[in-house]
C-alpha cells in the first residue's frame, strides 16, 4: 500500500516536470534527457520524502532537474573557461535579483532563467526572506564545486598522479548538487523546528552528499570513462576503498543525525532515505540516458 502511494506521488511529479521541462528547450532536448532520466529524479524524490505532495515535492524534483541541466552544460556544452565563468557569473546573479535575459537563448542564459523561476517559487513562502543566505551560499558552493572539477577535467588532472587526489575530490563533492536540493526544499517545506535547525541539517547534508557522490561513482565508473567524467576511482583507490570511506561517512551521519532525530525527526529520516535508497538504486543503475 505504501509503495503504491509513494509510485503514483512520483508519477504526479514526473508529470508536472516533462511539462515544465518544455518551458526550457535549450536545457532539456539533449538525448540523455530521456523519460527515463523523468522518472527516476521522480520516483527518487518520491521514496524519498513519501510523506509529502506532489505540490510540496515540486522544489526538490525541480531543482533535482536542474542540477542535471548545469551539470550537462558545464561538462559537455561548455568548452572553455569564459564559458563556464559565464555560467558561473549568469546564474550567482539570480539570488542577486539581477532577472536573465528573456531573449538570450544561450545555455547558460536559460540555466540561470529556470533558476530564476526554482527560487521564484521558493520565495513565495515566507521563509525565505530569512533563510536566503543560505540558499545562496550553497548556490556559490555548487557552482565552485563545478567549476573546479571542470578545470581538473580539462588539465587532466585525474590522469596525473601528482594533481587531483582522492581526499581532495572528495571534499568537492558540493558539485553532486543534493545538498542544494536539500536546501531549497527544507526552506519551502520546512516547519519552525526545521527552519531553527537548518544550519545542523544544512551540516548533515553535506556528509550525505559525500555517501551519493561515491555511490554514484562506484555505479557510473564504466560510463564516465566514456564520456571522459572524472570518478574516484579514477584517483589511485579501488572500489573495496571507497565502499569502506562510504561507510565510515554513513557512520558519522547516524551521529550528527541523532540530535536531530528529536528536533526535526522528519529531516532527519529524509537524509537518511537518502543514502538507503541511492544505495539501493546505484547499485543496480544510475540516472542518465545515452549520449
Amino acid at each position: 500500500m505504501e509503495a503504491g502511494r509513494t509510485t503514483a506521488l512520483a508519477a504526479d511529479c514526473q508529470r508536472d516536470l516533462q511539462k515544465w521541462a518544455e518551458s526550457y528547450p535549450v536545457l532539456f532536448s539533449a538525448r540523455p534527457f530521456d523519460a527515463r532520466l523523468y522518472s527516476t529524479v521522480a520516483l527518487a524524490n518520491a521514496f524519498g520524502a513519501p510523506w509529502e505532495s506532489p505540490d510540496r515535492l515540486r522544489i526538490a524534483v525541480r531543482a533535482s532537474l536542474w542540477v542535471f541541466a548545469a551539470d550537462w552544460v558545464v561538462d559537455y556544452i561548455a568548452k572553455t573557461r569564459d564559458e563556464i565563468d559565464t555560467v558561473v557569473r549568469e546564474c550567482m546573479a539570480v539570488p542577486d535579483g539581477t532577472a536573465p535575459v528573456a531573449e538570450d537563448t544561450a545555455p547558460a542564459a536559460e540555466l540561470a532563467r529556470c533558476l530564476a523561476g526554482i527560487q521564484a517559487d521558493i520565495a513565495t513562502v515566507p521563509a525565505f526572506k530569512a533563510h536566503e543566505p543560505v540558499w545562496r551560499e550553497q548556490l556559490r558552493r555548487y557552482l565552485t564545486a563545478m567549476a573546479q572539477e571542470w578545470e581538473w577535467k580539462t588539465a587532466g588532472a585525474h590522469r596525473d598522479t601528482g594533481g587531483l587526489t582522492f581526499e581532495r575530490y572528495l571534499a568537492n563533492a558540493d558539485n553532486f548538487g543534493s545538498s542544494l536540493v536539500n536546501i531549497g526544499h527544507w526552506i519551502f517545506t520546512g516547519d519552525r523546528a526545521t527552519l531553527a535547525h537548518l544550519e545542523a541539517l544544512w551540516k548533515v547534508s553535506a556528509e550525505v552528499q559525500r555517501v551519493l557522490r561515491l555511490l554514484n561513482d562506484l555505479a557510473t565508473y564504466e560510463r564516465d570513462v566514456t564520456w571522459g567524467d572524472i570518478n574516484s576511482l579514477m584517483l589511485g583507490v579501488d572500489r573495496a576503498t571507497v565502499t569502506g570511506r562510504i561507510t565510515a561517512i554513513v557512520n558519522e551521519c547516524r551521529e550528527l543525525l541523532r540530535p536531530l532525530r528529536d528536533t526535526c525527526p522528519t529531516e532527519a529520516t529524509y537524509l537518511e532515505r537518502q543514502i538507503g535508497y541511492s544505495t539501493g538504486f546505484y547499485g543496480i543503475t544510475d540516472y542518465w540516458g545515452p549520449l
